[in-house]
């Protein structure tokens, strides 16, 4: 106990809390109480989920959270509409008319207390999908991983790995993300290998003799030496190198953007093929839009 309030190991809300409302803003419960007092509780109402505007003037976003929210009000006596889960929507209609992702309706009591898990579900998974559908457009036909769960909490892996999945990206890294999908996780060795082996040229040999044949060797070049350098001697190490990984450490100054078009013969970004279609539903809608 810590100031009369129970230790967590982690400082994350269960699936129980939610649904009893001890993750919603206090005043729902409260006005509840109220218009139970009043006689007023089981009024019916109707909810709708818009947003107001878009960051940055994005003309699109991607709605995502929709199977949660179902999740989260299953039983209970409410009708809900909504767009398709992966529906690129816009903000308003030409007339300025904000858009209705989701509606729900019922007697004001079977919902009140959701309004806050509803609105955080589908606003954190339409962001997070949103970005990714960027990524998608902006990356065209190639091969985009996901890495970014590394600095968010690691109670949202499983979260984020699915949105940006669903918002086109082809490959994820957590075991638990990439099972939830039905995929393999994907990634082959951080900086520690090479740091450990003592080299570049020990860390790749090792991966060369012990990594599972069945992972795509792709090796991280930028340790200790510069990209070039690296990229030759795991190139000499491993036999089915299938490529190479850049992260560009700060300390060495290095332009990332400047290397990428170095290594890949000076193509710039613009000229970069033009979208292909990796997930049905998203990127159907996504084709053609800007980024």
């Amino acid at each position: 106990m810590a100031g009369g309030s129970p230790r967590r190991e982690f400082y994350v809300a269960t699936p129980e809390e939610i649904r009893s409302g001890q993750t919603s803003d206090i005043y729902f419960s409260r006005t509840l109480d109220v218009l139970k007092k009043a006689g007023k509780h089981r009024t019916k109402v109707l909810m709708e989920t818009t947003v107001q505007s878009l960051p940055n003037g994005w003309p699109w976003a991607v709605l995502c959270g929709l199977e949660e929210v179902v999740n989260l009000l299953r039983g209970k006596a409410v009708d809900l509409w909504a767009l398709p889960e992966g529906t690129l929507f816009t903000a308003k209609t030409p007339r300025g008319v904000p858009v209705p992702t989701l509606t729900i309706e019922g007697p004001y009591a079977e919902f009140a207390v959701y309004e806050t898990p509803v609105l955080g579900l589908l606003c954190e998974a339409s962001g997070i999908a949103t970005k990714a559908a960027r990524v998608r457009a902006a990356a065209g036909d190639r091969r985009v991983i996901s890495f970014g769960i590394r600095r968010m909490h690691p109670a949202l892996a499983p979260l984020i790995e699915r949105c940006v999945y669903l918002g086109g990206l082809d490959a994820v890294t957590t075991p638990l993300g990439a099972s939830m999908l039905g995929k393999e996780p994907v990634g082959t060795m951080p900086h520690a290998l090479t740091i450990v082996m003592g080299g570049p040229r020990e860390a790749f040999r090792a991966l060369q003799k012990h990594l599972e044949k069945r992972v795509p060797r792709i090796a991280f070049v930028d340790t200790y030496y510069d990209e070039k350098t690296e990229s030759i001697i795991a190139a000499e190490e491993i036999d089915d190198l299938e490529g190479v990984r850049l992260d560009t450490p700060a300390s060495r100054r290095g332009n990332f953007a400047s290397i990428v078009r170095y290594l890949a013969g000076g193509t710039p970004a613009a000229d970069l093929p033009g979208p292909d279609a990796i997930r049905d539903y998203v990127l159907e809608q996504l084709h053609g839009r800007p980024a």
